[in-house]
């Protein structure tokens, strides 16, 4: 039987896709808006990421915050962007050394250091990262990410946070 109820939402901003509404998503389609190398972020958040900036030693990563309140062991979903190339591993992390203004994230991966005052973007307080797509430099090709089964689960709302991205389409019901 064919599913009738899906349906669609589209943006070329940073923000929120779907409300606080309880979904699947089965559909991305994005595209990079050429200037620089892109990311798409996607978030299961009723609260827009926060902005902060990481730097990362071995698996390692030192993330920058001022006054973010957060303690030990506290659960961040985050999303890096690149240093010259190298990341952190996006996911979902608990946190240690909570200090007043940064946290540790011990990465699943042993990649390259990255440098600090790179940018990342994360939600904490039940909310999630999902997933994240990059683009390269001069990419404008659509990218559709069809996703099987049932779909990915949110929970709480869709936020997308879109650096040099062109636009992203998600389907979802």
């Amino acid at each position: 039987m064919m599913q009738t109820d899906v349906k669609s939402a589209h943006q070329a901003v940073t923000g929120f896709l779907i409300p606080a509404v309880r979904t699947r998503v089965k559909q991305i389609t994005y595209s990079g808006n050429g200037s620089q190398a892109g990311a798409l972020m996607l978030f299961d958040t009723t609260a827009a990421p926060v902005t902060a900036s990481y730097s990362k030693t071995a698996n390692v990563v030192t993330v920058s915050s001022t006054a973010h309140g957060l303690s030990n062991g506290a659960i961040v979903g985050i999303g890096y962007l690149s240093a010259t190339g190298n990341s952190a591993t996006d996911g979902n992390y608990a946190i240690s050394n909570a200090l007043a203004n940064t946290f540790n994230i011990t990465d699943i991966n042993l990649v390259s250091n990255v440098s600090g005052g790179t940018a990342c973007y994360f939600v904490t307080n039940g909310n999630t990262w999902l997933t994240s797509f990059d683009t390269l430099t001069s990419q404008t090709s659509t990218q559709q990410i069809s996703i099987p089964g049932e779909g990915v689960l949110v929970q709480n709302g869709l936020y997308a946070q879109m650096n040099s991205i062109g636009f992203v389409t998600v389907f979802y019901g």
